[in-house]
């Protein structure tokens, strides 16, 4: 009978030594201690740390974009133009939230948000994470997209600068979990900064 792969029980040991550590002061070694292996055994689990660290960006991409998808698919009636329904700005909402219960109940990839995790790592892998967060707010910008053709002009804004000005909360909010050293919770005062945001973005 095949043994299971422990690639899981790896991956899941990174994560947590990334709340204590910086990735640059992970070693293949304490690692491979941290889960009960060799150095050896674990390179046959991943030839790299940086396929390790990769490892934990396609845990984040498994993890929120599908749930993603399914909140943008969130089926709304097309209102008349001029009248604006609840159904694009609860969908950014969801969306931000979304990332942010993530990073909280998963404190070490928050370095990965952050980039503390990748220094001295390759450009493909610092590309990989960057390419994530654009994917976060290239859905934003289409779900504000649909809100602009449903309303008059949003005021002030295009949906580009909306969705970079959402993406600087998430930003934020996991920048300063991580200066915090995970005190200060990224949904912590949530609905009042939702209700600020809500009131700037979405007022008519």
């Amino acid at each position: 009978m095949p043994r299971a792969s422990r690639k899981p029980e790896i991956l899941q040991a990174l994560a947590h030594m990334l709340e204590a550590n910086p990735g640059g002061k992970i070693t293949t070694a304490k690692l491979a201690q941290e889960v009960g292996l060799s150095e050896a055994a674990l390179y046959r689990h991943f030839p790299s740390k940086a396929k390790m660290l990769e490892g934990l960006i396609e845990f984040i991409e498994e993890t929120i974009f599908p749930r993603m998808a399914a909140i943008a698919r969130e089926s709304s009636s097309l209102p008349m133009r001029g009248q604006l329904t609840r159904d694009q700005p609860a969908k950014c909402h969801d969306i931000v939230l979304l990332v942010l219960t993530f990073v909280e109940r998963n404190p070490g990839f928050a370095r990965l948000f952050v980039g503390d995790a990748l220094q001295g790592e390759t450009d493909r892998l610092r590309a990989r994470m960057r390419q994530l967060l654009d994917r976060i707010e290239t859905q934003l910008r289409q779900i504000l997209r649909e809100l602009a053709l449903q309303t008059d002009p949003l005021p002030g804004n295009q949906p580009n600068t909306l969705a970079k000005v959402l993406m600087t909360v998430i930003d934020g909010r996991i920048a300063q979990f991580v200066r915090s050293e995970f005190k200060h919770k990224p949904t912590e005062d949530w609905q009042a900064t939702w209700l600020v945001i809500e009131r700037g973005i979405f007022a008519t």
